[in-house]
């Protein structure tokens, strides 16, 4: 078994080399709650890895599943994240229920079905991101009941942000996350969308989605202030580096398709560093 302090040690580097986001808002945590983020992140890596690889099945995400049970249970699977994971989500009572619609949600895109209508998208973007919210909202510790609704709220914000910036990439790999009723409401086609041009009507419809998002950063923000007051800055660098992502493709006019909006390292890091001084 993989000893606890190079497990996290695993973890820290995945999260370094593979968080573009999240890792730069953990800077400002306590170290205790810097490594159960970057255990949390690490084992959502891990299950969105292992839907992606070639040959991946469902058969293989259900012993995965199995392992992260024996882990939580105290049997150490062969693999170095998990003793930092079970020790992150038994110190911070992380309901399993979160984990479980985690692994659910990266599980559906091996079957992969356009969402029908919103509803059908948010519970997509609920298994894979707004679990992630509730689950990161137990490690910076919360005190008031609706201090999940809104963690709930804001990791779909992330998701649709993500959604919106990536539509022509996913559309080309075969995955339009863009509900059908809302596509056939503006008039627009996958077609459309492979074709690299921001029309008006794909514009009208990435709106439609942006706006939703937009009310959801708002809903959510109030959340600073109701975590623990040592992740208040984190959470506020979190919530602000995905926020102002969203806020320069929708200063663009949704222009996605022929460019993929980032934002550079030094504003993550001048983020990070009104953080501090929070």
């Amino acid at each position: 078994m993989t000893p606890l302090a190079q497990s996290y040690e695993h973890c820290v580097r995945i999260a370094r080399s593979r968080a573009k986001n999240f890792y730069y808002s953990f800077l400002v945590l306590p170290k205790a709650k810097r490594l159960a983020m970057c255990a949390v992140y690490a084992f959502m890596r891990e299950c969105d890895d292992r839907s992606d690889e070639a040959g991946a099945t469902e058969t293989g995400l259900v012993a995965w599943q199995e392992q992260m049970d024996l882990a939580l249970d105290g049997e150490m699977p062969d693999h170095p994240l998990w003793p930092a994971f079970a020790d992150t989500v038994n110190r911070y009572r992380i309901p399993r229920a979160y984990l479980y619609d985690m692994i659910e949600g990266v599980t559906s895109d091996l079957s992969f079905s356009q969402p029908k209508d919103f509803n059908e998208l948010y519970r997509y973007c609920y298994r894979v991101a707004g679990v992630v919210g509730l689950t990161i909202t137990h490690i910076f510790g919360y005190e008031k009941p609706e201090t999940l609704a809104m963690a709930e709220k804001c990791g779909i914000a992330f998701q649709l942000t993500n959604i919106i910036r990536d539509v022509g990439e996913d559309t080309q790999l075969g995955r339009c996350y863009l509900p059908l009723d809302l596509m056939a409401h503006y008039g627009v086609s996958t077609a459309d969308l492979a074709r690299g041009v921001v029309s008006s009507p794909v514009r009208t419809l990435l709106a439609d989605l942006g706006g939703r998002a937009r009310d959801y950063y708002e809903y959510s923000r109030p959340m600073i202030g109701q975590v623990g007051r040592d992740s208040q800055s984190s959470l506020w660098a979190l919530i602000e580096i995905y926020s102002r992502l969203f806020a320069r493709i929708e200063g663009s006019g949704y222009e996605v398709l022929a460019r993929r909006h980032r934002l550079p390292t030094w504003e993550k890091l001048s983020i990070v560093a009104q953080a501090m001084l929070r």
